[in-house]
């Protein structure tokens, strides 16, 4: 029964992770209807942005909120000088410019930081949490920040007025624009959210991980099924999906000999083909019926 708890625990705590990323990639589906293959790797970029201020001396929580803003201006600076001229396309053009926006970063990373494995700081430190080895302090760390952020993001959407712009310009882009909301700066803004959530998501996972130019790979992976499982028209339903597939992995791992701690990526794989194929709008995710 320690086992099944600790486990558990653990997957909640990944799981968080996987939530903040399922909600960045989300965000951006919504805003431009298409999967954003690069977004583990800005978030890999905004982590070694803030490695980099820490080797500098500056404070964590200094370092983390200054990662934070620089990531947000960066998620608008790209989407208004990538994807704003290719914004009517075809799919095909966004999606060879988020695998080309993939290699530049992953390549800038490596050729400025280099491919070595460094250690990241966690601020809550290594310890078991209240003198209990269920879970560690980073760990539940990882779950209180990300709380934290899902509730300030839930009042954002719900009680300010860009928050319902940006929701309306999400829900129904046309009628918004009748309206006088400027929808494309609604998408620039969905772009820097989403880069700033990808990067508390990198800062907190680096402990575990390791930093890396390709720390982020699976993470995102893990993040993609929490949205398809979740739903990528809910928001609400990639957090819950994000928090499912990192304690699912997690139980996974531990009971099933198979799969072990070396085929866990696998859960991810399986998650989506099943949801894909069974229930290709999420659990909570709305079917959307287009006239023709």
């Amino acid at each position: 029964m320690e086992l099944f708890t600790q486990q558990v625990l653990a997957g909640i705590a990944t799981g968080a992770i996987y939530a903040c990323m399922a909600l960045a990639v989300v965000m951006i589906y919504q805003a431009i209807d298409h999967l954003n293959f690069a977004q583990g790797e800005m978030a890999m970029f905004s982590t070694f942005i803030a490695w980099q201020l820490i080797q500098m001396g500056v404070p964590y929580w200094v370092a983390f909120i200054v990662t934070v803003i620089v990531s947000f201006i960066g998620g608008i600076i790209i989407e208004r000088v990538v994807f704003k001229p290719i914004e009517h396309a075809p799919v095909l053009s966004h999606v060879v410019i988020f695998i080309a926006l993939y290699s530049v970063i992953n390549s800038m990373a490596g050729f400025i930081w280099d491919f070595t494995v460094k250690s990241f700081p966690s601020p809550f430190g290594s310890s078991p949490l209240f003198g209990s080895n269920l879970i560690s302090a980073h760990q539940g760390g990882m779950v209180a920040v990300t709380l934290i952020l899902l509730g300030l993001l839930y009042a954002f959407f719900s009680y300010t007025r860009v928050g319902l712009a940006m929701r309306a310009a999400a829900a129904n882009p046309e009628s918004s624009r009748l309206v006088g909301i400027r929808v494309s700066w609604m998408t620039a803004l969905g772009w820097g959210m989403a880069a700033a959530l990808g990067s508390i998501a990198g800062m907190l996972i680096a402990p575990v991980v390791f930093l890396e130019p390709n720390m982020m790979i699976s993470i995102l992976l893990y993040g993609f099924a929490g949205a398809v499982l979740g739903g990528l028209s809910s928001p609400g339903g990639a957090v819950l999906g994000g928090f499912a597939v990192g304690v699912i992995e997690n139980l996974a791992g531990a009971y099933i000999p198979v799969i072990g701690g070396e085929l866990k990526l696998t859960i991810a794989l399986v998650v989506i083909v099943v949801v894909l194929v069974f229930k290709p709008a999420g659990l909570f995710g709305r079917v959307v019926v287009s006239r023709v």
